[in-house]
């Protein structure tokens, strides 16, 4: 296996007396999709904005590509290659879709006029880039989108950004069945070009399907790691609702635990 692109350490969180995340290690690595997965309140929004730099850590260390790093701030995270696409997916439905890649990070020609054909052509690029062939032209309203399409937009829009590592919360609630298909088959094409995926997931069903690894917290600890090819639904399951399996396969996986 080759080193992780996203390295967290012995990493703790605490709220006021609320400690929600406890000696955390989580690892990223490229080509790969690791699923973080734990039932509600186990801490992994918490871990997510910690690693966005929107929470601030009390305690521990990430690295990325080798090098420690501090992520006090959202723009550090961005500038270093990390994009998150959220459950709400933050696109304007006023907006087109070559509009919506670029808001905020508008491309600019002569001063303050935009320019619109090339950031037409690095949307449309993009999308090509990803074998995404649901979205007819760039210029069509995200209103008009169906729920596959507008993920679809939103995991595009981070890789425009020439991403190393994107997390993706919940990428297919609420979406139907051709449409989930659609979107599963983005995110392992994600990491087929080489980008670290991280999963945020309450679907074992996805996460069975298209993660390679598998981190599940318990009460704001790593219950385990293990390999999707290693394990079973039941097991996961296992973990997200107990912190433990009692599977003898997992005992090296959750030899370090200590809830």
């Amino acid at each position: 296996m080759t080193d992780p692109i996203l390295e967290v350490r012995k990493l703790n969180k605490s709220f006021g007396p609320v400690h929600v995340l406890r000696d955390v290690d989580f690892n990223v690595y490229p080509g790969q999709v690791t699923a973080l997965v734990g039932d509600n309140g186990a801490g992994k929004s918490t871990l997510v904005k910690c690693i966005a730099g929107i929470n601030g850590i009390d305690t521990g260390e990430v690295l990325f590509e080798g090098n420690p790093v501090q992520l006090t701030d959202p723009r550090i995270a961005t500038g270093l290659g990390i994009e998150f696409v959220y459950q709400d997916l933050a696109l304007a439905d006023n907006l087109d879709i070559t509009q919506n890649m670029f808001l905020g990070r508008e491309i600019r020609s002569f001063g303050s006029f935009l320019s619109d054909g090339e950031m037409e052509k690095q949307a449309r690029q993009t999308l090509e880039s990803l074998s995404v062939k649901t979205v007819s032209s760039v210029r069509q309203s995200v209103a008009n989108l169906s729920g596959g399409q507008r993920q679809t937009v939103a995991i595009a829009k981070a890789v425009l950004w020439n991403s190393k590592v994107v997390f993706l919360d919940e990428p297919t609630a609420a979406l139907g069945v051709a449409q989930t298909r659609q979107v599963l088959d983005l995110v392992r094409r994600l990491a087929d070009q080489g980008r670290g995926v991280v999963l945020i997931s309450h679907n074992m069903n996805d996460v069975m399907e298209v993660a390679d690894r598998v981190v599940a917290l318990y009460l704001g600890r790593v219950a385990a790691e293990v390999m999707t090819k290693d394990s079973s639904t039941t097991q996961i399951v296992e973990l997200i609702t107990a912190g433990r399996s009692g599977d003898v396969g997992l005992a090296a996986a959750t030899a370090n635990e200590s809830i």
